[in-house]
């Protein structure tokens, strides 16, 4: 046991003494994050350009009400700030009327198209004569905005409302209806998302439902998800490259003087742990205070610290283990990435399922899953996270089974780590890795 925790000692303090180490601690927020950050703070950076679009109204009836609405959009909607703080965060949309040079809306079109190849407009609406008609045949009664630029849709998406509003005001005066009773009698009414009542136990009175936080209840399970992934590919993914090293380097014959195969594992595994634990720390521990010093400290899931470290040791034995029997059995990295494929599609599985699981967490699907062992730490945890959380019988049972999982694959890691640590020569095939665990 003292030479295994050399050994761990040893690997532990190899991994977090490094530039890598402290590289990898930034690399892993900046490239989980990165992404939903950079796009927040890009979402106003856009080209300001004015963006003059061309309307041919068959209807008539139409154009004024654009217009005026572009007007107000220009006048407010496109600025941010106040005073010598304001500036334009948007493009002004230009719509100039346009008079048909034939009553053939496709030899129109035509025309149009060429003067937007010639980048003299940005776009252009055709609208057709029968518009206002909601019978009329869709020969006559459209609104068709053509561009060359197929994914700005900020004009298409800012024209609906503007068109839709006056066709309504149009239709309803052709029935002598009031559009403003209307608007009243249609209002929408919101459905808000509650929680439970309860009763206060000190004084029984009744406590009112919160509203609940719906994007903290998918993003703080899936965080924590995504922090247990990240952190066995930093912990356990490695363990293979290392254990091929010291191979092929004769490192571990030297080593295999000393102390046994299983010990020399065993040491590395738990010297995997140890960093795995590091990480975890650090991390909940600058979530927790940066989440309390913005005021939400009510969301973070304290409950859920020792489950989380429970099933993020667990799942780093487990696949650890499996690792280093890869790294043990094979000669080189090219035959290596052949055994890997498997191992890699346990550890993303989760990820593929993850967000049936959190819309229904109590479902079967989602227990069924979540016993699954290779499955289990990342999609139990997602379970706990979310509001109300799970029968405790689950995480317990689901603990048991990957325990007994990760003996078993450190069973069959040990005796291919015995047998291959000290083979030379052509790597073994997949066949022969099961006769080394039966045989032993």
């Amino acid at each position: 046991m003292r030479k295994t925790l050399v050994v761990a000692m040893r690997e532990y303090q190899a991994a977090v003494r490094t530039k890598a180490f402290l590289v990898s601690l930034i690399a892993m927020p900046v490239i989980s994050l990165g992404g939903v950050l950079l796009q927040t703070m890009l979402r106003d950076r856009v080209d300001v350009t004015d963006k003059r679009i061309a309307v041919v109204d068959y209807s008539g009836k139409l154009f004024g009400a654009i217009d005026s609405a572009t007007k107000l959009r220009n006048e407010s909607d496109i600025f941010e700030g106040e005073g010598s703080a304001r500036r334009q965060i948007k493009p002004r949309f230009l719509f100039e009327q346009v008079t048909p040079s034939s009553a053939d809306p496709q030899a129109v079109s035509l025309e149009l198209s060429e003067r937007v190849r010639k980048k003299e407009i940005f776009a252009y609406v055709l609208i057709g004569s029968e518009v206002v008609n909601p019978a009329a045949d869709e020969a006559t009664a459209f609104v068709n905005y053509h561009s060359n630029s197929p994914t700005y849709d900020d004009v298409q998406d800012w024209l609906r409302d503007p068109v839709n509003a006056r066709l309504h005001e149009l239709r309803f005066a052709a029935v002598h209806i009031d559009p403003a009773i209307v608007q009243e009698a249609t209002k929408n009414m919101p459905v808000d998302n509650l929680g439970l009542v309860s009763i206060d136990p000190a004084t029984g009175e009744i406590i009112k439902a919160e509203k609940t936080n719906e994007m903290a209840n998918i993003f703080i399970p899936m965080g924590l998800m995504m922090l247990m992934f990240m952190v066995v590919m930093i912990g356990a993914a490695p363990l293979m490259q290392s254990v091929l090293e010291e191979k092929t380097n004769r490192i571990a014959e030297v080593l295999l003087g000393s102390l046994g195969p299983f010990e020399l594992m065993m040491g590395k595994l738990i010297g995997m742990v140890g960093v795995s634990l590091t990480i975890v720390t650090i991390y909940l521990l600058g979530a927790y205070i940066a989440i309390h010093r913005a005021g939400y400290g009510v969301l973070f899931p304290a409950h859920l610290v020792w489950w989380f470290a429970l099933f993020q040791c667990l799942a780093v034995i487990m696949f650890g283990s499996l690792f280093i029997a890869i790294g043990a059995a094979v000669n080189d990295m090219r035959e290596a990435q052949n055994l890997v494929t498997p191992v890699m599609v346990l550890v993303v599985f989760p990820l593929f399922v993850w967000f049936n699981v959190i819309r229904e967490p109590s479902s079967s699907f989602a227990l069924a899953f979540s016993l699954f062992p290779p499955a289990t730490p990342m999609l139990m945890v997602l379970r706990q996270a979310v509001p109300p959380g799970i029968p405790i019988w689950q995480p317990i049972l689901g603990a048991v089974l990957v325990v007994l999982t990760t003996l078993l694959f450190v069973f069959a890691a040990g005796r291919i780590f015995r047998v291959g640590i000290l083979m030379q020569g052509k790597g073994p095939k997949f066949g022969e890795m099961v006769r080394w665990v039966l045989r032993g």
